[in-house]
């Protein structure tokens, strides 16, 4: 989120012009929606005031002012996983993963199996994944459970620095995996999973992090 970002010490309020850089010379990026969106920040505060789900929840994904072709996005229930990819292959996406976990997490879940609606070659497939499908162990939700942007800062960078060996990197490599395969640097995620790892253990991912802090100062 972009609060665990601002804690992490990435300037969340960078102008385009620099995020643009830092996609540049770093690869990564982060568009705050309330700053970079024309439409849809007007949406922001009355959503959190309402504090329930409503369509902003679903329109955000679909709405990227990246206009990004590419994406893995979560969403809160089962039953917007094809619609969400549908809409997002008419809006003129290539490659895209929604996902939502059956633990109710917008993303993909350790906890057990993880719906899956993926968009390629103009076709949607949908299907389930397990972490045994990668040789990952089932995890209990509470060794995913987060904290406060603080406490999830310190989570992020434990993971990056290798501290973090259990269910948390188990999570964060299965969702960096499918971001890669989406990406088209893999064909499947199976495929992405060593990639992901690599990128955490030789350091490059923590290095990635600590280049987009410096230059989205």
């Amino acid at each position: 989120s972009a609060d665990v970002l601002k804690a992490l010490g990435v300037n969340i309020e960078a102008p385009v012009a620099t995020v643009e850089k830092s996609l540049q010379t770093v690869g990564i990026g982060f568009l705050f929606a309330p700053l970079m969106h024309g439409a849809m920040k007007h949406a922001i505060g009355p959503r959190r005031e309402v504090g329930i789900r409503t369509l902003f929840n679903v329109l955000g994904p679909l709405t990227n002012p990246a206009g990004a072709k590419c994406q893995l996005t979560g969403v809160y229930s089962k039953a917007l996983v094809e619609p969400v990819a549908n809409v997002l292959m008419r809006l003129g996406s290539e490659r895209v993963f929604v996902v939502h976990g059956y633990d109710g997490l917008d993303e993909i879940t350790v906890t057990g199996g993880t719906e899956v609606a993926m968009l390629k070659d103009g076709k949607i497939k949908t299907f389930t994944i397990a972490p045994s499908d990668f040789g990952m162990e089932v995890r209990h939700a509470d060794d995913i459970k987060g904290s406060d942007a603080e406490g999830n800062a310190k989570i992020t960078r434990d993971i990056l620095s290798g501290t973090e060996r259990g269910a948390k990197r188990d999570i964060t490599v299965l969702n960096a995996s499918a971001a890669i395969c989406a990406g088209g640097l893999a064909e499947t995620i199976g495929k992405a999973v060593p990639m992901a790892r690599e990128a955490i253990d030789s350091g490059a991912a923590m290095e990635k992090l600590e280049k987009m802090i410096e230059v989205c100062k």
